[in-house]
C-alpha cells in the first residue's frame, strides 16, 4: 500500500512560500515528492499518484496470483497422475522389496551414556590438623565420609548400568526366542511376523491398511482377511486446470468406465501383492497355503446401512503361486488362473463366500477344570503342578470378573509363557479383553517375562495384562511397567486374592525348590 509523509511549507529562492510532501510505495518501490503553491493542490496530487500505484500494484498482485495458480493446476495435474499411475502399478511396486523381516533389526543397541562418577580430588591437610590431634582425625573423618561416598555413588552407577545391561541382553534374548519360535512355526510368533510384513507394506493414503490374521501350525495355512479401499476411496483425478474467468479450479475426472476398470485391477493386484509379500518373506517356511479374503466397508444402497461384504477370495499355495511370474502377469487374469472367487464388476461390491474364515472362537481355548476346592490350607503353590497352577488362576480371576458378566478362559497348555487364560470384561469402561499369565515360579520373576507379557497384549489386541507368579518380581520388572496396561501380582497378593474367595494355601519357595529338584 502506497504511504505519504506530512505536507510541510518551504521558501523558494525568490522568497515564495511553496507546499511539499513525500508519498512512496515500498512494494513497487516508488517514492516521489509532490510541491505545489497550494495545499489543497499538493493533497490532491499526492492522493492520485497513490491510487495510481495501489491500482498498479493490484494489478500486478492479481497477475501474479493468476500466473501461481496456473502453475499450481499444472502442479496438481502432475500429482493426480502420479497417483493414478501409483495405483495401476501396486503390485509391480512390490516385486523388487525383500520383504523378509530381519530379526536383528528388531534388537534395541542403546549404549549406557551416564558417566561414572568423578573421583572427587582428595583434601589436603592444613598445618592445625598436622599438629592438633583432635582436629586430624575430624579430617581423617571427613576424608574417609568423602571416599564412602564416592564408592556408594560409584556402586550405584555400577548397578544402574548393570540394570541397563541385563534388560538391554534379555531383550535381545526375546528376540532370539522369538526367532526360533517362529522358525517351529509357533501360533503367535508367526502371527506376530505375518503382521510386521504386512505392517511394512507401503499403500497411498486412500487404504484402510487394516487386516486380521489366523494361522493353523498343523497345516502351515495362513488365513488373512484384509480390508481393501471402497470405491469412493481411489482418486479419479487426471486433470485440474484453472479458470481464469470464474476465478476458480475445475477438475477432470476418470470416466466412469475408467474408474471401474481402475478399481477392479486394484483390488486384483492388492490380492496378489499380499500374498507375494507374505510369501516372500516366508524364510523360515512356516507357510505353505494362505487364503485371502477381501472386505470392503461401504454403504448399502438398498438400505442405508453400513455392510462389510467380502467381494474377493482365492487361495494359493505356495508352490503353486512360485511359479507365477508377477512381473508378466495380467491381475485379473492371475487370479482367475488360483481359481479365485469374486463377482465380474468387483466395483459392484457383490458378496461372495470367503474360502476359509476365519473362527472367531479361539481354538487355543480348551475347557477348564477346578482346582481351588481340592486346595487344603497347607497345599504349597509353588510346588503345585503348573497346569493346575494355570487353571487355579483361571478359577481366581473368573470368580473375580464373574460380578460384573465376564468370563475367562484358559487356553492350551504351552509352559511357553505365551497366553495363559484370556479374561472378557464387558464393563464399558473398565473392561475389554485381558491377558493373564501364570508363573509358578520359584525365583524372581524378571524383566523379560513383563516385558513378553507387555508383547503379548499388544498382539492380541488387548486392553490389559495381569501376570501372577507364586515367587516375586525384580525392581526392573516393576519398573518397566510403570506406565504401562500391566498388573503384577506375587505371592503374598497371590494368596490374598485366594483368601478372599474362601480358599487357603501357603507358599514355601524353599520347600518348593527341594521338592521340584527331587522330581527332576
Amino acid at each position: 500500500m502506497s504511504q505519504h509523509g506530512q505536507i510541510t511549507p518551504y521558501r523558494t529562492s525568490k522568497g515564495q512560500i511553496r507546499y511539499q510532501i513525500q508519498v512512496w510505495h515500498d512494494e513497487l518501490g516508488q517514492r516521489q515528492t509532490i510541491q505545489g503553491t497550494q495545499q489543497n493542490q499538493v493533497w490532491q496530487s499526492a492522493v492520485k499518484k497513490m491510487e495510481q500505484w495501489d491500482s498498479q500494484w493490484k494489478r500486478q498482485q492479481e497477475k501474479q496470483q493468476i500466473e501461481a495458480n496456473k502453475e499450481l493446476a499444472v502442479l496438481k495435474t502432475q500429482e493426480a497422475q502420479e497417483t493414478l499411475a501409483a495405483l495401476e502399478h501396486i503390485l509391480a511396486d512390490a516385486l523388487n522389496v525383500d520383504h523378509s523381516i530381519d530379526w536383528e533389526t528388531l534388537k534395541e543397541h542403546a549404549e549406557f551414556i551416564e558417566l561414572m562418577p568423578r573421583k572427587p580430588i582428595p583434601a589436603k591437610a592444613g598445618c592445625l590438623a598436622k599438629l592438633i590431634p583432635s582436629m586430624r582425625r575430624d579430617f581423617e573423618k571427613k576424608v574417609k565420609q568423602q571416599q564412602q561416598r564416592f564408592a556408594e555413588a560409584v556402586a550405584d552407577w555400577e548397578n544402574r548400568r548393570d540394570i541397563f545391561l541385563k534388560t538391554l541382553d534379555e531383550q535381545h534374548e526375546s528376540i532370539d526366542e522369538k526367532k526360533k519360535n517362529h522358525g517351529e512355526g509357533d501360533f503367535e510368533t508367526v502371527i506376530e511376523y505375518c503382521n510386521m510384513v504386512l505392517s511394512n507394506s507401503q499403500y497411498p493414503d486412500c487404504f484402510p491398511k487394516n487386516w486380521d490374521l489366523d494361522y493353523n501350525p498343523e497345516n502351515k495355512l495362513l488365513i488373512v482377511d484384509y480390508q481393501l479401499p471402497s470405491p469412493d476411496d481411489v482418486p479419479t483425478r487426471i486433470e485440474i486446470s484453472y479458470v481464469q474467468s470464474r476465478d476458480e479450479f475445475a477438475e477432470k475426472h476418470l470416466s466412469e468406465s475408467q474408474a471401474n476398470k481402475l478399481y477392479d485391477s486394484l483390488l486384483y493386484q492388492v490380492t496378489l501383492r499380499t500374498i507375494h509379500e507374505l510369501y516372500d518373506a516366508d524364510e523360515a517356511d512356516v507357510l505353505v497355503t494362505i487364503t485371502f479374503n477381501g472386505y470392503v466397508s461401504s454403504i448399502d444402497p438398498a438400505t442405508g446401512h453400513e455392510r462389510n461384504p467380502c467381494v474377493l477370495t482365492v487361495q494359493a499355495s505356495k508352490e503353486e503361486f512360485s511359479q507365477i511370474n508377477l512381473e508378466l502377469v495380467e491381475p485379473r487374469a492371475c487370479f482367475r488362473g488360483l481359481k479365485g472367487i469374486g463377482s465380474p464388476k468387483l466395483h459392484n461390491l457383490t458378496p461372495v463366500a470367503p474360502i476359509l474364515r476365519i473362527e472367531r472362537e479361539d481354538a487355543r481355548f480348551i475347557s477348564a477344570y477346578g482346582v481351588a476346592d481340592g486346595l487344603q490350607e497347607g497345599d504349597n503353590l509353588a510346588a503345585m503342578d503348573w497346569e493346575d497352577f494355570e487353571h487355579l488362576v483361571r478359577e481366581l480371576f473368573e470368580k473375580e470378573f464373574a460380578v460384573g458378566g465376564g468370563e475367562v478362559k484358559v487356553t492350551r497348555a504351552s509352559r511357553d509363557g505365551g497366553v495363559d487364560a484370556v479374561a472378557f470384561d464387558p464393563d464399558p469402561i473398565r473392561g475389554g479383553k485381558i491377558v493373564i499369565q501364570a508363573k509358578r515360579y520359584v525365583g524372581t520373576v524378571g524383566v523379560s517375562a513383563v516385558r513378553d507379557l507387555y508383547g503379548t497384549v499388544l498382539n492380541e489386541g488387548a486392553n490389559k495384562g495381569i501376570i501372577v507368579t507364586t515367587s516375586h518380581y525384580g525392581p526392573d520388572a516393576y519398573e518397566f511397567a510403570k506406565g504401562k496396561p500391566l498388573v503384577l501380582i506375587d505371592g503374598n497378593n497371590l494368596l490374598h486374592l485366594l483368601e478372599k474367595h474362601g480358599h487357603k494355601a501357603r507358599i514355601d519357595l524353599q520347600e518348593a525348590k527341594k521338592m521340584l529338584a527331587e522330581k527332576e
